[in-house]
């Protein structure tokens, strides 16, 4: 059964228009630096071992590259992943060991056939390129139509978390009529091709810029998983590595509406958020301290 938490009350006096001219707080959405310009649509983000390197990668129609960006916002490196096509790159992910993974599975008409994960052998900026050395490809349990009816479009997917020797994808809605269920399925972190296994049903609040979720990243100690959104952070606890159905939700608003796609752990209490550029506003990397 699904549960919600309750927010704490210092958040939601922030919440108060009232109280938008009170000094900063720990939990507000801060502009750490700007993205490079080439840099418009970034869909995944994830440091490297030493913290000082952010790996990002945009989505369809951009180039098949990972582009290291520094604390700074200055791009250090671009680096070609080698014999691989940028289908839909819409996840960046990384192991305790360090391993990068591309989640090759942006499926916006959910009618895709090649879904994969990409496990390369980037390792730091000095590299002129990248090899994958594991495609992990896969579908999912319960998908027969291809596309689906439009009432149940739940088999895209933009974030996605390596635990334990699995990947956990958690897939964005996109059906008439949304109500902010998402689906949670487990693959293998191996070579092959599987069947995702279906491991939980789950429910956002609000609308789609609430609840249709663009990003995931999970923390040090494997027992929190944030889901990004455009508006909101969902922060994911109480979860069992094979049944999520009893996860507990906790919603915070990040009091900022724009396309955020990106978002990994600096810390375990710091996330760094990115969103993609249009023409007033984005292309920016925010810290946010929770």
């Amino acid at each position: 059964m699904l549960r919600f938490l309750m927010l704490p009350a210092l958040f939601l006096l922030s919440c108060n228009p009232k109280a938008q001219n009170s000094p900063p707080k720990e939990d507000e959405l801060k502009v750490e630096f700007t993205l490079p310009k080439k840099l418009k649509e970034v869909s995944g983000i994830t440091l490297s071992t030493d913290k000082k390197t952010f790996w990002v990668i945009e989505d369809r129609g951009n180039k098949n590259e990972v582009y290291g960006v520094n604390e700074s916002g200055q791009m250090v490196a671009k680096i070609p992943v080698e014999n691989s096509e940028n289908t839909d790159w819409e996840d960046i992910t990384s192991d305790p060991q360090g391993n990068i993974y591309i989640g090759d599975f942006g499926n916006n008409d959910n009618d895709r056939k090649d879904l994969a994960i990409l496990k390369t052998d980037l390792k730091d900026i000095t590299q002129t390129s990248t090899k994958v050395i594991q495609t992990t490809r896969f579908h999912y349990q319960g998908q027969t139509e291809f596309p689906p009816k439009k009432s149940n479009l739940l088999y895209d997917c933009e974030g996605f978390v390596e635990m334990d020797g699995n990947f956990y994808l958690f897939t964005k809605n996109r059906s008439k009529g949304f109500d902010g269920t998402f689906l949670v399925f487990k693959v293998p972190n191996k070579e092959g091709d599987f069947e995702a296994k279906l491991i939980g049903t789950l429910k956002l609040q609000g609308g789609y810029n609430d609840g249709a979720i663009t990003s995931a990243t999970i923390n040090s100690t494997k027992d929190k998983i944030v889901l990004l959104t455009h508006k909101n952070i969902h922060v994911l606890t109480g979860f069992n590595a094979d049944d999520f159905s009893a996860a507990k939700i906790q919603k915070i608003s990040l009091n900022h509406n724009s396309q955020k796609e990106a978002v990994v752990f600096h810390d375990d209490k710091t996330l760094m958020i990115a969103d993609e550029k249009d023409k007033s506003e984005g292309g920016n990397v925010y810290k946010f301290s929770f």
